[in-house]
């Protein structure tokens, strides 16, 4: 080999060497760059969604008086009524037992009032004459009075049995009228139905619904884990499915004193008074969510949420602060207040720290983050 051939070998040689040493060192710094975000104030608002309907505050079924059939509907759904407006007419269908006994007990006082008639006329000759005392008198003339006022009660219960009424104006049972001023939101019955009166053993058949809607209420329900937050009294949001863009202001006025259990969490209802636009209709039964605001501070020292990491031994949230180029320390935290996207520090960084932001981190690291944010 010729001495120029050696040299040609010894250069590349070390021009292979110092490629190496390179590389080496290339690889000896981070290839991830970290970029890094420092705490900010800002107002942090904790929320709570409540889901539930709009509905009247005021609204009465209206049910008959008596038992028969709907003879006549008056008004239609909608229709705006004033107290004592008729609604519908109800037919009674008299119990042919219950007739026949009302109609004897006539027949029989109309006998007794018939021989009282008699008994009467002949003793008034007789007072007249002197031959009875006038106590004996009054006392046949009382008997005759009384006898007549017993078939007028018994004509009025025969009356009653067959049509309903005495026909002595008395026709409010037959006569289905509005008992408030307002809306009817529903008449569940049709003319020919048979509606059944309400009495201490049956509520009754529900010939309509009457409520006022220039009164509307929130109903909702919260979980447990938030009702103890919730104030009488507080401002809130409702915002209705069927109206977009809009949000009606509400005062919260009702939180339940006891919770029912539904799959598994109990939940407890709440209500509220619903502040109306006359730009909107608002109809009975539209579904809503209400926004209620649980905690609320303002200009706190905040981070992001996705700054935050947890230990896997202690579940204690830590961040990463910079202390020179491409290195981090480890600072455990305190945290306050979270909106969900913000969270409140309380210790652990100042307003000059540069905590790092972390790159996308693991399916596994994720999901742990998100199970001890909830706890």
């Amino acid at each position: 080999m010729s001495k120029r051939a050696k040299i040609i070998l010894i250069v590349i040689a070390v021009l292979f060497i110092v490629a190496l040493l390179w590389f080496f060192k290339k690889n000896q710094k981070s290839i991830v760059q970290f970029e890094t975000e420092t705490p900010f104030k800002t107002t942090i608002v904790k929320k709570t969604v409540a889901t539930g309907k709009v509905i009247p505050l005021e609204e009465i079924e209206i049910k008959p008086q008596i038992t028969g059939i709907i003879d006549k509907i008056l008004l239609l759904e909608g229709a705006k009524v004033k107290k004592g407006d008729l609604i519908a007419r109800v037919r009674v269908v008299p119990n042919e037992q219950s007739l026949i006994s009302a109609k004897g007990r006539v027949d029989n006082i109309r006998i007794r009032l018939s021989n009282a008639e008699i008994s009467y006329k002949r003793n008034k000759n007789l007072f007249e004459k002197g031959v009875i005392s006038r106590a004996a008198f009054e006392n046949i003339e009382l008997t005759y009075a009384q006898t007549k006022q017993d078939l007028k009660n018994a004509q009025n219960d025969y009356q009653i049995i067959k049509r309903g009424s005495s026909g002595s104006g008395a026709s409010a049972n037959t006569n289905i009228m509005a008992q408030m001023s307002g809306t009817i939101l529903e008449i569940p019955v049709k003319e020919g139905d048979q509606v059944i009166q309400s009495n201490n053993f049956n509520a009754g058949t529900t010939i309509a619904s009457i409520a006022d809607m220039s009164k509307m209420i929130f109903e909702g329900k919260v979980d447990e884990s938030e009702v103890g937050k919730l104030v009488s009294g507080t401002a809130i949001q409702v915002s209705i499915g069927a109206i977009e863009g809009k949000k009606f202001p509400a005062k919260l006025n009702f939180i339940a004193p006891k919770g029912t259990e539904e799959n598994g969490a109990v939940q407890f209802k709440i209500k509220a008074d619903i502040s109306l636009d006359n730009n909107f209709f608002i109809r009975a039964g539209y579904s809503a969510n209400a926004d209620i605001v649980l905690e609320k501070k303002d200009s706190v020292l905040a981070i992001r949420e996705a700054l935050l990491k947890f230990d896997k031994k202690t579940e204690e949230p830590y961040v990463e602060v910079k202390i020179g180029e491409d290195k981090f320390e480890k600072k455990n935290l305190k945290l306050g207040t979270s909106d969900g996207e913000n969270v409140e520090i309380l210790e652990g960084v100042t307003a000059n720290d540069e905590i790092k932001i972390w790159n996308k981190a693991s399916l596994e690291d994720k999901k742990s983050d998100k199970k001890r944010m909830k706890r």
